[in-house]
């Protein structure tokens, strides 16, 4: 495995445009000679967007593998990118939102989903006033590779916590506007944990609600990241402030206002998600729930 990961550091070393030549390598062999979980994209294009022509289903597909592979190769890149590189590839509008939390003396929870490219929000810790930024992420079963992922989520003064320890952080840390908690928010919680479901893309949707849970329970500023692939190695994120309808959040507000925007962000570029996840898997749990309400 240390060799392994030797060859990738070396791979990782190479300019943007040699590895691009890469992912147009694997696309050719994900896409037309192996077909990489077609039945799978296709299935969940079909079901989310069942108004659009097979032929248009057909161009998000195809362009889709092109974004995936190219997420790939940027993947490895992050390993050993620089952060002046990566603050030149990725812009960070609105960062306001950070400023007026820190002002308010409230920690903020990011809110981000499956949108490519979401590994290179590492240097958003470098901008912004909080001294103390939070990467959330499942842990590894292999140990080698748990720390090599971990050690890749810490770069630019990040500190990575696992998806089990991060609700027991935020409760045990003082919320004083110096700490951000980044999560990819639309993960599809195992079939034993689904306890709440919404409607997303047209589909009934099992969502993890623990960050709803502490809309209610703390005074938290929630940010939603509306990420947007401008070309080819480039990309915006635009910060949004989800704030509640009224005084105070109430159960599952925040929850589906993330799914909302998630939602519209796809809709303007749907080949930007990530499709090739079996996300609907455990809807008959969804169903199971409800039947015992």
């Amino acid at each position: 495995m240390k060799f392994l990961f030797q060859i990738i550091l070396l791979f990782s070393r190479l300019p943007l445009r040699i590895l691009y030549g890469f992912s147009d390598v694997i696309f050719l062999f994900s896409y037309h000679i192996i077909g990489y979980r077609r039945k799978v994209v296709l299935e969940n294009l079909q079901n989310s967007f069942p108004t659009k022509t097979a032929e248009e289903i057909k161009k998000i597909e195809k362009k889709f593998y092109i974004n995936f592979c190219d997420y790939i190769v940027e993947t490895f890149r992050s390993f050993t990118i620089s952060s002046t590189e990566l603050r030149v590839r990725v812009q960070h509008l609105n960062q306001d939102v950070f400023h007026e939390a820190k002002q308010e003396n409230k920690n903020v929870i990011l809110l981000a989903g499956h949108i490519f490219n979401w590994e290179w929000y590492n240097t958003l810790a470098m901008l912004v006033p909080q001294k103390n930024s939070f990467p959330v992420y499942r842990k590894v079963q292999n140990g080698f590779w748990e720390d090599r992922i971990k050690g890749l989520r810490n770069r630019f003064g990040n500190n990575a916590l696992e998806a089990k320890e991060v609700i027991r952080h935020i409760f045990r840390n003082p919320n004083d506007g110096n700490s951000i908690y980044m999560f990819v928010a639309d993960q599809t919680p195992h079939v034993s944990e689904v306890t709440y479901g919404l409607n997303f893309l047209n589909q009934k949707t099992p969502a993890f609600v623990g960050y709803d849970k502490l809309s209610t329970r703390m005074d938290l500023a929630f940010v939603f990241c509306e990420m947007k692939k401008v070309k080819r190695g480039y990309y915006q994120i635009n910060y949004h402030r989800i704030n509640p309808e009224k005084e105070k959040f109430v159960e599952h507000e925040v929850v589906k206002k993330f799914y909302q925007l998630l939602e519209n962000t796809i809709q303007k570029r749907p080949d930007n998600y990530l499709w090739s996840h079996r996300r609907w898997k455990y809807q008959h749990a969804i169903k199971v729930m409800e039947s015992k309400i």
